[in-house]
């Protein structure tokens, strides 16, 4: 009998393979970290064939440590890094560049030449977002037009277009024999393409950006079975079953089914997800209208969503590039050396700033700097920050929905930082709730697979699953939270305006 599902989390950083039993907890797991490659300043991109050889060997090093093989597992879900495209060649299978990832902003000057006629909100009735450097669309019509003899293969339909859940499936289906090339509604809502009411690629836009339908994959729902997997991996003859892009997935996890329910996603990024049910509510206040999942044949359920293009990555800046930490957890400890911020604010506006303000001129600020100032306070202030981006989305998310919050679920990995937890309670003055299970991105890949082929029965069965683990409870003064974000809102005014077309 097989009683465990096995969730592929294909992220930013890293490649992992999470088991779960019935219960939703964690039987073992499997991780290997990728390279990041930065060829230049607003650049980013991985490797596709180093994170299709990391996915193999995450799964086996996931049923090797449960001393498990593929018949006990009754499906396979995919998570993924949302945003970040591929492009391949459907005749050799291998791609024809690295994977531009979702924080490269090289696509500027196209989503410019596509804003003039129009502006960036030219297609947000349709899409649900702005045109941004963000999302997948203008980054394969970069690759079209800068890769040598790209465009030519694609208007021959010799080229194929995924974010990193079609990539994976594709070849975890048998890539060139037989790879089924297929995507799910909620990454589809992230390319720019998809019409949000008949989640189908809007062929008029394809055509304003001069993409061929031929490359885009077919868009299927978030939980039924895809394909097999093929012999090429260790869960040969294994149906995958559950797609959901990252955040999706994450608030799939926390059983936040409902409209009206929420969750807050610590990682690279931030990512705050609010279901407003079937509904599709388009934004006031500069959040991004987006597919929450759909199940088979069930009813799309839609979401508002803020995302912060940097909060776990300033930490592994930090590390990295200033050598302050020599780990992302000596963080806590060190900011915990301070009583306070010491008057420091860091706008980590690396890859311009994401919700609410939308502004790719911006760049990051570490600002009221005085001779006080040491290394704690850089790294309270950078935990800061995560926060404060945190509670200028809620505050959008308010004002759309006119429904204020009253708690904020979870997860990823910087909610484990119980200063961080707090401060957050402190700063937005509602309850912050942390579940048992944390890595609820992987759960909620998992949920979705498992419901399509009957290892879990429905929507109840999950929400059973949820348990609580930790809550925070705002303790700061209402005039000290007041001062503390009067002060971030005027660093943040220092981040913009700072790009011009002479400065990189």
């Amino acid at each position: 009998m097989a009683d465990y599902v096995i969730a592929i989390d294909q992220g930013t950083t890293s490649t992992r393979a999470i088991i779960f039993d019935k219960a939703g907890s964690i039987v073992s797991n499997g991780q290997l970290e990728h390279e990041q490659i930065f060829p230049r300043a607003g650049w980013v991109e991985h490797d596709p064939m180093e994170i299709w050889n990391n996915t193999r060997e995450v799964i086996g090093q996931a049923l090797s440590k449960a001393n498990l093989t593929r018949h006990d597992i009754a499906a396979a879900g995919i998570t993924n890094q949302r945003e970040t495209a591929v492009v391949w060649d459907r005749t050799t299978g291998l791609p024809v560049y690295n994977a531009i990832v979702w924080q490269d902003t090289r696509t500027q000057p196209i989503v410019d030449r596509l804003a003039a006629d129009g502006g960036v909100e030219r297609f947000k009735k349709q899409v649900g977002l702005p045109l941004a450097t963000y999302f997948s669309g203008t980054k394969i019509v970069w690759i079209l037009e800068n890769v040598e003899g790209a465009r030519a293969k694609a208007d021959a339909g010799e080229l194929m277009f995924g974010t990193t859940d079609s990539w994976v499936l594709w070849n975890l289906t048998g890539g060139l024999e037989g790879g089924v090339h297929a995507t799910d509604v909620t990454n589809a809502s992230r390319t720019l393409f998809m019409d949000l009411e008949t989640l189908q690629w809007d062929d008029d836009i394809l055509a304003a950006f001069d993409v061929p339908r031929s490359m885009l994959p077919e868009i299927r729902s978030s939980s039924e079975v895809y394909g097999i997997a093929s012999g090429q991996s260790l869960l040969r003859e294994t149906p995958i079953s559950g797609i959901l892009g990252d955040q999706q997935a994450a608030t799939f996890g926390q059983a936040a089914f409902d409209q009206g329910e929420a969750k807050n996603t610590y990682g690279t990024g931030n990512f705050l997800i609010f279901n407003t049910g079937t509904e599709i509510v388009h934004s006031k206040n500069g959040l991004l209208t987006t597919v929450g999942y759909k199940l088979g044949d069930g009813e799309t359920h839609y979401a508002l969503e803020g995302s912060i293009a940097v909060t776990g990555a300033l930490v592994q800046w930090l590390r990295d590039n200033l050598g302050i930490i020599g780990s992302a957890s000596e963080i806590e400890a060190l900011a915990l050396s301070v009583k306070d911020n010491g008057g420091a604010y860091f706008v980590p506006a690396f890859s311009g700033l994401f919700a609410p303000y939308w502004r790719a001129d911006a760049r990051g600020a570490l600002v009221g700097l005085t001779r006080f100032v040491n290394k704690g306070h850089i790294a309270r202030a950078a935990l800061e920050a995560i926060a404060y981006q945190s509670r200028e989305v809620l505050d959008a998310v308010n004002a759309d929905s006119g429904v204020p919050l009253t708690e904020l679920k979870v997860d990823g990995g910087a909610a484990a930082n119980d200063l961080l937890m707090q401060f957050q309670a402190d700063i937005l003055g509602v309850s912050v709730v942390r579940p048992v299970v944390a890595e609820t991105t992987a759960l909620g890949a998992a949920y979705a697979a498992g419901l399509a082929v009957g290892f879990w029965n429905d929507l109840d069965e999950l929400r059973a699953n949820w348990q609580e683990d930790a809550r925070w409870e705002p303790q700061l003064d209402v005039a000290e939270r007041d001062r503390l974000l009067r002060n971030w809102k005027k660093a943040v005014t220092k981040s913009l305006d700072w790009v011009d077309e002479d400065v990189l």
